[in-house]
């Protein structure tokens, strides 16, 4: 089993900066990837970023895409969110899935971070 915790949301103006983290931990812990998704009231909830247990190979979605940089320092990931605008205003979950990627049904979910960007 695995235990995802997020942390470091919260209410920030437009243009703004914020890190989330997540923190990772179980009895083991294998090779996941960890990452990143978002969900807006009203839409469904939707990738945001991920990287595999190497560090290596950081994926983005293609909204946040130079603005978002996902790192990994073991067991721990962050997003760091730069240029922040309205639209990324959603709650925020830390996921993890054993293998390269995340796939279709991610197995391990955080419980989220509400993320707010005011105009």
């Amino acid at each position: 089993q695995v235990r995802l915790v997020e942390s470091g949301g919260g209410l920030v103006q437009s243009g703004d900066s914020l890190r989330l983290s997540c923190a990772a931990s179980g009895r083991s812990f294998p090779p996941y990837t960890l990452g990143w998704y978002r969900q807006a009231p009203g839409k469904e909830r939707e990738f945001v970023g991920s990287i595999n247990s190497s560090g290596n190979s950081p994926d983005y979605a293609d909204s946040v895409k130079g603005r978002f940089t996902i790192s990994r320092d073991k067991n721990t990931v962050y997003l760091q969110m730069n240029s922040l605008k309205p639209e990324d205003t959603a709650v925020y979950y830390c996921a993890a899935q054993y293998g390269s990627s995340l796939g279709r049904n991610v197995p391990y979910w955080g419980q989220g971070t509400q993320v707010t960007v005011s105009s």
